[in-house]
């Protein structure tokens, strides 16, 4: 039986990355970035139909979305922000971030932002780094994204993952060492000596709802503070072309469970509050120095 919502929870962000199927990580070994331009998009489509179920739900998000989709559709950035939603960066073309050069993050920060800004008519405050790319080889980026206008940041995801991850990171929003950025990881719940991934994409298609939603409400006692919650919208594409040439492993994560997933996220939505980045941690957003 669904448990009917708790007004006393605490209020939960809801994330979209916003990027296309052929934009993943894990197939950038099989797809070059030079054909995007020529590869069937869907993700104008899928964002709208995920608006559409924010709207039925009465739920706002936090859209982190990639220069390369503003460019190309405007109108759907300003449809993002239309409804009621916070618009927020992904970079403009989804590069690690530990593969760029400090001045090229810069460059890559600051295109995607004036592109976001201008499509939708509103300041962009947040940042999330492509496939959670700023870890400790990285330190320098904390700077940047401040001094390129951004408040805060949800790029570090505490677990150990053969693609990211930052297993050894804090886990509660903090100002990393130097700047007055907020930076905001993605939520794990603690197990022993571990940090279990509790922050939704391929482990929230893979685990049973029930499973998932009781981890997120062993949090909420434990731990008595927001959680962030994020997916794609190719996530709930049936459709989307597939890979050729990708691994098995990227296959299945990419794939598993797709057809469940809008179902999934409705009940997600009814089972728990969610509300905006800039919104969810307000308070902190106004502590900053």
């Amino acid at each position: 039986m669904t448990p009917s919502v708790d007004l006393e929870r605490p209020l939960n962000a809801m994330t979209v990355d916003v990027e296309d199927y052929f934009q993943v990580q894990a197939f950038s070994q099989c797809i070059r970035r030079e054909d995007w331009d020529n590869l069937p998009c869907h993700v104008e489509a899928n964002t709208r139909r995920i608006l559409e179920m924010f709207a039925r739900c009465d739920v706002r998000a936090t859209f982190f979305t990639l220069g390369w989709i503003g460019k190309r559709y405007p109108s759907l950035v300003r449809a993002i922000v239309a409804g009621g939603h916070e618009l927020a960066s992904h970079g403009y073309g989804h590069q690690l971030v530990g593969d760029l050069s400090p001045d090229e993050f810069r460059a890559d920060l600051s295109r995607a932002k004036q592109i976001l800004e201008d499509a939708g008519g509103v300041p962009v405050q947040g940042y999330r780094a492509p496939t959670f790319s700023i870890g400790a080889r990285t330190p320098w980026a904390f700077d940047i994204l401040q001094q390129t206008g951004h408040r805060y940041s949800s790029s570090i995801y505490p677990i150990r993952h053969d693609l990211y991850g930052s297993p050894e990171a804090t886990r509660v929003p903090h100002h990393p060492a130097g700047t007055s950025l907020l930076e905001i990881p993605m939520t794990t719940l603690r197990l022993g000596r571990r940090n279990l991934p509790l922050a939704g994409g391929g482990y929230f298609r893979l685990l049973p709802y029930s499973v998932y939603r009781a981890a997120l409400n062993r949090f909420r006692v434990r731990e008595r503070r927001s959680s962030v919650f994020y997916f794609h919208p190719w996530e709930i594409d049936t459709r989307q072309p597939k890979v050729a040439g990708a691994t098995r492993r990227a296959k299945f994560r990419h794939y598993v469970n797709i057809a469940a997933m809008p179902g999934r996220l409705e009940r997600l939505l009814r089972d728990f509050r969610w509300g905006r980045m800039d919104q969810v941690f307000a308070s902190e957003l106004a502590s900053t120095p």
